[in-house]
């Protein structure tokens, strides 16, 4: 089984987190991962999509950012349109993609979801993936 991690390069600071808490996942469960990085969310489902349609897709991918709140709605409906674009793109290909993009309203609270208080999301995200990955696996 091979997972393949999209992390975006915006909100680094986090995103890196994520990624390592994703990597340390799969390592654990022996899972081999291709990590591929883009410059913000918007840019997640485009390679996602790529990855889904390939000739050798990925048992799952992990999608991986961090969109902060502000003061515009930009934010909100950045990832509402990404959210539904892998919502659109895994039930359409069958290849499961894990939510692990942090929406936030600040830099603290993002630090929070990587390991400080509320566990590591990317990790989270990496498990879900494996778990959806292994059930579609028994169906087939």
């Amino acid at each position: 089984m091979k997972v393949a991690i999209i992390v975006t390069r915006w909100n680094e600071l986090v995103t890196k987190q994520l990624l390592e808490g994703a990597i340390s996942e799969l390592e654990r469960a022996g899972v081999a991962c291709d990590v591929f990085w883009v410059p913000g969310a918007w840019e997640i489902p485009v390679v996602a999509r790529k990855l889904s349609l390939s000739g050798e897709p990925p048992a799952a991918v992990v999608a991986l950012g961090c969109i902060l709140q502000g003061e515009t709605p930009h934010a909100a409906q950045l990832a509402s349109e990404v959210s539904s674009a892998l919502m659109t793109l895994q039930l359409e290909t069958g290849v499961p993609i894990a939510w692990g993009v942090l929406t936030p309203n600040t830099t603290e609270q993002a630090l929070d979801r990587t390991g400080l208080k509320h566990g590591n999301k990317g990790r989270e995200a990496a498990r879900a993936a494996l778990e959806v990955a292994e059930t579609l696996k028994r169906i087939s």
